[in-house]
């Protein structure tokens, strides 16, 4: 299984997703900085992504939109804050409205992802999402986020081993 912890901390705001993938650190890095890698996986199997924008770079935007079974949109923007090629990245995470501008009504997440090789041909990737209040991350919990994303890396594996959808 891809997904070996998921951990909420309310005293930290923060939850917690550490993932392992039979594959080295600049592998596991392009599906984040390849956005064609990146939308086959950011959203849940039920919503696939699609990334409209990718600047992977300080200061730069990625926003994307994830389609429902019924055709449903649901926009969503970064803002990067740091990147550190292939070790990580830091960005904030926000909901958009229909017209993919920034719903700041919903809650905005800082998300720190860090890469480092558990082994020679194996890497450990730890997602933290940090929340601005409780009710913040309550909302975003009960949204259904930390199941969105453990099913959501749950296509890495395909993609890393060729097996994914091309």
């Amino acid at each position: 299984m891809t997904v070996m912890s998921v951990e909420t901390d309310v005293e930290a705001l923060e939850l917690r997703i550490t993932s392992e993938f039979a594959a080295p650190v600049d592998r596991v890095w392009q599906v984040w900085a390849d956005p064609r890698q990146l939308e086959r996986w950011w959203g849940p199997p039920s919503h696939p992504a699609t990334v409209v924008d990718h600047e992977l770079t300080p200061g730069g935007k990625v926003t994307y939109f994830m389609t429902g079974p019924e055709g449903e949109r649901y926009h969503g923007w970064w803002r990067v804050v740091s990147v550190d090629p292939p070790h990580g990245l830091v960005f904030e995470d926000g909901f958009a409205d229909d017209g993919g501008e920034p719903d700041l009504d919903l809650p905005v997440t800082t998300t720190r992802v860090d890469l480092s090789a558990s082994s020679q041909e194996r890497t450990t990737m730890v997602i933290t999402s940090a929340f601005g209040s409780l009710e913040a991350m309550q909302q975003v919990l009960e949204m259904g986020a930390a199941e969105g994303m453990s099913q959501a890396l749950g296509q890495i594996d395909g993609i890393l081993d060729g097996s994914g959808q091309d």
